[in-house]
Formats: C-alpha cells, sequence, structure tokens
C-alpha cells in the first residue's frame, strides 16, 4: 500500500535578495513496510527532504501525498497535529529530559493526542512502549543513569508511542559507538520487519544505509539513484 507519494516538490530559500534551491524537483513513492535510507553528501537536500517529509517544513512547489491526504499547503498548526498523529522522530541528540524518568519521556506524547487516556492506561502504554524496546527494566532511570544506546532506546519508545504509521530517524547513531550503533539498527530492522512500521533514516554513513532494504541517494537536490539492500549487504555491516 502507497504510503507516501511526492511529485515534483522544490525547496527554495530566501537568503535577503537571493533565491537558493535546495530540491530541485523530487518525485519519490514509498510503501507502507518500507525501510528507506536517504543519503548523500552534506549539501545534498536529504535533510530538507526529511524536514518536509516530517511535516517540519513545507515544500515551495509541487505535491506530498500522506496516505493519500494531499498536505504540501497545509498550515503550520495543522502539521503540528499531523506530527502529532501520523509521525514519529528520532533524533541524533536523543532530545529527552533530563530530569523527567524514562517513562515519563516516553509518555510525554500522549499529552497533546485525542485519546484523553488515565494516569494508568498512560503510564501502562509507554511502559509497553519501554518493554518493546528492550528496556522494561529502566522505567524510572533518567537519561543520567542510562548509557548512550539506551537513552536513543528510551527515544524510540517515545517516537512510537502514539503508534505513527512512520518513523522518521535522522542520523540516528550519530552518537552512539559502533557496537550500540549495530544494537538500534538490529532493533530498526525488527520494529520493520516484524511490527511492520515504516522507517525511514537519513544518513551519510553508508554501513547504516546498509541496513535499509532500500538506499535513495540524493546530490544537488535530485535523486541521483536508488538500489536495494541485500541480505549480505547487511551481514557485512555487522562488527
Amino acid at each position: 500500500m502507497e504510503l507516501i507519494n511526492l511529485r515534483q516538490i522544490t525547496k527554495t530559500y530566501q537568503m535577503g535578495d537571493i533565491a537558493v534551491p535546495v530540491l530541485k524537483g523530487i518525485s519519490l513513492t514509498i510503501q507502507q513496510g518500507e525501510l528507506v535510507a536517504l543519503t548523500g553528501s552534506s549539501g545534498s537536500g536529504k535533510s530538507t527532504l526529511m524536514n518536509i517529509l516530517g511535516c517540519l517544513d513545507h515544500p515551495t512547489a509541487g505535491e506530498y501525498w500522506l496516505e493519500g491526504q494531499e498536505i504540501s499547503g497545509i498550515s503550520a498548526d495543522e502539521r503540528a497535529l499531523l506530527r502529532n498523529r501520523k509521525l514519529g522522530f528520532v533524533f541524533q541528540s536523543f532530545n529527552l529530559l533530563a530530569r523527567t524518568s524514562a517513562i515519563e519521556n516516553v509518555a510525554m506524547p500522549l499529552a497533546y493526542n485525542a485519546e484523553n487516556l488515565s494516569e494508568r492506561e498512560t503510564r501502562s502504554r509507554a511502559a509497553e512502549m519501554l518493554a518493546r524496546v528492550g528496556l522494561a527494566d529502566r522505567l524510572d532511570h533518567h537519561p543520567s543513569q542510562l548509557s548512550g544506546g539506551q537513552q536513543q532506546r528510551v527515544a524510540i519508545a517515545r517516537a512510537l508511542i502514539n503508534r505513527p504509521p512512520v518513523l522518521f530517524a535522522d542520523e540516528p547513531t550519530g552518537n552512539l559507538d559502533s557496537r550500540t550503533s549495530e544494537e538500534v539498527l538490529q532493533m530498526f530492522e525488527r520494529l520493520n520487519s516484524e511490527d511492520g512500521i515504516t522507517i525511514i533514516m537519513v544518513t551519510h554513513d553508508p554501513k547504516v544505509a546498509g541496513h535499509a532494504g532500500r538506499k535513495i541517494s540524493l546530490a544537488d537536490g535530485l535523486i541521483q539513484g536508488e538500489a536495494a539492500a541485500s541480505g549480505s549487504d547487511r551481514q557485512g555491516d555487522a562488527p
């Protein structure tokens, strides 16, 4: 089933009197259940594309269809509501609240959705998500009591708490050592294969991209090429 369809997406930033084109006509389809890596060097446009896909920014021109809804022209408030309901985000820097426990960090997005869960229901769902990422015994630990890999797992659980159809990961292993990076990437693979979560990663690292089922390379604001990752690619990335 088609989840995302981009049609000739462009993005131009205005720097004073100078127009700076960053995306120059991106057309792309992503099916539900894919694990996709967006790759490219600095300045290729991959982060700008991620921001548009994640409704953190809007395109200058073109169409963005998400689950059959055209959303390129919706307002900032509508984008915020869409992010909360349908999109999950994992970042390089974890973005956890330092004085808040793991379970409280994970539960936070539930305060902004429309389900009106009770405190007991909220804690139960957050605990369930932490168990899914292997942290059932760390519910009440604060970020300072967790390793980098554990903090990223908390961030992943938080991103999944509203059960979004798509998870965005922006350089998700950038602050992790090679062994912990491999563990996190294998978790993404399990979430994708076992739970059917669509995952879109932005990375400059070929080893990280090797864990994706599909690699999309950007250069100078355009899609340069695509490749499918084989099982041997993933095996070869293991430390």
